[in-house]
């Protein structure tokens, strides 16, 4: 029961940054918009592995998304 509540707020967490980091693409690529989803997860991903835009528990929180993840994420949005 508290791991579940622990995914689900790991989740909301997850959106929430996910939502960010678009934002902060979205002003370095003014046509971003223009591009795939497989493109723009790409792009996240780099900003993750970079790690230069999240702190150390979004770091670790965001870490466990892979590419596929983070494109379907984007594509609920």
């Amino acid at each position: 029961m508290l791991q579940d509540k622990r995914s689900e707020t790991d989740a909301e967490k997850q959106k929430v940054i996910l939502t960010r980091l678009v934002k902060e693409l979205s002003n370095s690529y003014p046509d971003l918009y223009y591009q795939s989803t497989s493109q723009i997860a790409r792009l996240i991903r780099d900003l993750i592995d970079a790690g230069k835009t999240l702190n150390g528990e979004e770091r670790k929180i965001m870490e466990r998304l892979g590419h596929r993840d983070i494109e379907v994420l984007l594509s609920l949005h």
